[in-house]
């Protein structure tokens, strides 16, 4: 079982699980970041058991603003914060006598593939970056996941925020948008195959969770596209280690093949869509592997 952990980021209180080898330490160490709306009791804590069993300690969180976590409003999806989380999970780890302060890597998740790389670029303190179904989120909201997006769709949707601010100014409540549709059919109808497999793990019984976000406040949205998990980040992580996990059938495929500037950053999963590396076995097995051979080589045993 992990242990529950707090520790504060730029003033809020992140609630995160830490899972430990069965061995003594000190081990390395590895922060893994959850995907948007998504907590560390689906995806991320899923691969930090996982790499806790091959010999690191890891540390799986809520993002601030969501699940355990504190912070208000409920709910906002703040890249800027959604970093500074990352950097503040490395700084709790480095006070724990488990681990090995020299050893920390970062692991990301869709949308946190995006933010592990400025936090890894701007913090020399992590060693090692990989990435599973890397997505940036701010393109995700400006294009589409597979990039084909009417560029009308996040005109509206910025129109919405304003709105809300002004709104919020005159001293009513910030609103929300709903991240998925209510329906199954309907996130295909909105999202295409991408759209009903996100929906498929969040909202049924394959990997629901009460306190995964359900809705994005509108002041969300305009951080959101203001983001940019560009390409420039790998130049600042070199000369250390990054390695990113994609599915060949992933619609952001895309997102970690225009970062990784070596064939050898890359590593394929056949057969796996983004949301398959999320949970089912015979990808996630596979993906663990690489994982830990990455980590192993990286910051040791």
């Amino acid at each position: 079982m992990p242990e529950n952990v707090s520790f504060p980021s730029a003033g809020v209180d992140i609630a995160g699980h830490l899972y430990l080898p069965a061995h003594p330490g000190p081990h390395p160490a590895v922060v893994v970041g959850h995907p948007a709306g998504g907590v560390k009791e689906q995806t991320a804590g899923l691969y930090a058991r996982r790499l806790a069993e091959r010999g690191f300690a890891a540390l799986a969180f809520d993002a601030a603003y969501q699940g355990e976590s504190g912070g208000l409003p409920r709910g906002l999806e703040d890249p800027a914060q959604r970093v500074e989380d990352l950097k503040a999970a490395v700084s709790f780890l480095t006070t724990r006598p488990e681990v090995d302060a020299g050893r920390i890597g970062a692991l990301g998740i869709c949308a946190s593939g995006g933010y592990v790389l400025p936090a890894a670029a701007t913090d020399h303190r992590i060693r090692a970056v990989a990435t599973v179904s890397a997505a940036d989120i701010g393109r995700m909201f400006r294009e589409g996941a597979d990039g084909t997006q009417d560029p009308a769709v996040v005109q509206g949707m910025l129109d919405a925020a304003a709105a809300a601010r002004t709104a919020e100014a005159r001293g009513e409540k910030m609103t929300s948008f709903p991240i998925f549709p209510p329906a199954a059919e309907d996130a295909r109808a909105a999202g295409g195959q991408h759209g009903f497999e996100g929906f498929d793990y969040y909202r049924t019984g394959r990997a629901f969770h009460p306190r995964a976000a359900a809705e994005f406040t509108w002041d969300s949205l305009d951080r959101i596209v203001a983001f940019d998990a560009g390409r420039r980040f790998a130049g600042l992580i070199a000369p250390r280690p990054l390695l990113m996990v994609v599915g060949t059938e992933a619609v952001t495929a895309r997102m970690s093949t225009e970062v990784a500037a070596e064939p050898q950053q890359l590593r394929w999963i056949e057969g796996a869509t983004h949301v398959d590396l999320y949970d089912r076995e015979q990808y996630v097995g596979p993906a663990v592997d690489e994982l830990a051979g990455f980590y192993t080589a990286h910051l040791g045993r």
